[in-house]
């Protein structure tokens, strides 16, 4: 099958709500001109279709420069750092649709302009607009978790190999479970966007647990959200799927990938009370929200084994994971970023200082899973640790029943 020039054809698709039809010929060949003149690549710019033994990305839900999670994702691949991926097509509807001059609107499109004349990647409203793949197609979807569904099938309709999904990936176990389904059945992978799974931290964590006699893990997850009614308020309205599903996520993957725990293999879960802080707080639109600003909990397994997590939205930017002995004496903590890492983070600070600090704390995690994933897609090479779709259903069955069981707890 013969693909036709992006330049030419394809690109201004992306850029049109609607298709142009014959009473709108002029009109669409002034656009498509000036579009074109507007983004030539300047020889010095990559070439923004992928290479041979690279993964043609495309990025559905970008967000904000500098709060988004799909923003950094862009940041990363654009600057070369995933090398087995080439980030050729920003889907965006919001930003580049009714929320243009919204918050974030403004500063998104110019970012956007940069990054078109600086890496030639294409901006678009709607995944139903892509041309056809010419290398192995990824989407790494990176919206609302409530528009995941939708966005989910139009990457399989739109020829993508592979579908790396963000956390928790859907709003409910269903939902998650047909995608799962949907995805089998057409020949797409996916994999998930659980960085923690390949973290340093907790490799040298269970490393370490394993040398200690009646040895205990807790993983702990710190966001640097202020401490005031306001600034919990928009966490909670802007996250409403709620901690578990949302930010203690990536501690729940972790118990399902390491430590057998399932819904059914659940023989117990304990708040520690004193710890834990449940409030509900008005949003931003006025509506209120009830949700952990804090929480602590041990899971005991039917199978013998027990795990505990901590979560704290005003905790600070780090996270770290601690083994306990047989006595409950402290003997191991180890942090991530580690001493090895915080250069990275400092330099990162200085380069994007509005940026959400996490970003930073977890940089070389993020990489690490993108690459995996672009390569399984360019390839077929195994993508070593990163979490399947499976795992993620598990996960969200695991978030969906401790969240009323812990609520019921502290009230």
């Amino acid at each position: 099958m013969m693909y036709p020039n992006r330049s030419s054809i394809h690109i201004p698709r992306l850029l049109q709500s609607t298709p142009p039809h014959s009473s709108q010929s002029t009109m669409f060949s002034s656009r498509l001109a000036t579009f074109v003149s507007r983004s030539a690549i300047r020889p010095t710019a990559r070439a923004f279709a992928a290479s041979p033994g690279q993964a043609e990305v495309v990025l559905v839900g970008c967000g904000a420069p500098n709060r988004g999670m799909g923003w950094y994702h862009a940041v990363q691949m654009l600057e070369g750092r995933c090398p087995s991926a080439s980030l050729d097509y920003i889907i965006e509807p919001w930003f580049l649709g009714p929320g243009a001059t919204s918050p974030g609107g403004p500063e998104f499109n110019t970012w956007a302009e940069e990054s078109k004349k600086a890496h030639g990647t294409v901006f678009g409203t709607s995944i139903k607009d892509l041309p056809p793949p010419k290398e192995p197609r990824c989407a790494l979807i990176s919206g609302r978790t409530a528009d995941n569904p939708r966005l989910f099938a139009e990457c399989i309709e739109a020829g993508c190999k592979t579908i790396f999904l963000e956390k928790p990936g859907a709003p409910t176990v269903a939902e998650l479970q047909k995608m799962k389904d949907d995805a089998e059945a057409a020949g797409v992978g996916v994999l998930m966007g659980y960085n923690k799974n390949v973290c340093k931290y907790v490799r040298k964590t269970r490393e370490f647990a394993e040398t200690v006699p009646g040895s205990h893990v807790t993983f702990v997850s710190n966001n640097a959200y202020e401490n005031t009614p306001e600034s919990l308020g928009e966490c909670f309205e802007r996250n409403a799927e709620g901690m578990l599903k949302n930010m203690a996520i990536h501690e729940l993957a972790l118990l399902v990938s390491f430590y057998d725990v399932t819904v059914e293999n659940i023989e117990s879960v304990t708040a520690d009370k004193e710890f834990s802080s449940m409030q509900t707080l008005p949003g931003p639109s006025g509506k209120e929200f009830t949700d952990f600003d804090k929480i602590k909990f041990t899971i005991k397994t039917k199978t013998g084994k027990e795990v505990s997590v901590a979560a704290d939205r005003c905790g600070g930017t780090d996270s770290y994971a601690t083994v306990t002995d047989a006595t409950g004496k402290e003997v191991f903590r180890y942090w991530m970023p580690d001493d090895e890492d915080k250069a990275t983070v400092q330099k990162l600070q200085a380069k994007y200082p509005t940026a959400m600090p996490y970003f930073f704390t977890q940089d070389p995690d993020y990489v690490t899973v993108k690459e995996r994933v672009a390569k399984y897609t360019a390839t077929g090479e195994e993508a070593e640790g990163v979490a399947t779709i499976g795992i993620a259903v598990e996960t969200l069955r695991v978030a969906e029943y401790l969240t009323p069981t812990l609520m019921d707890q502290l009230k």
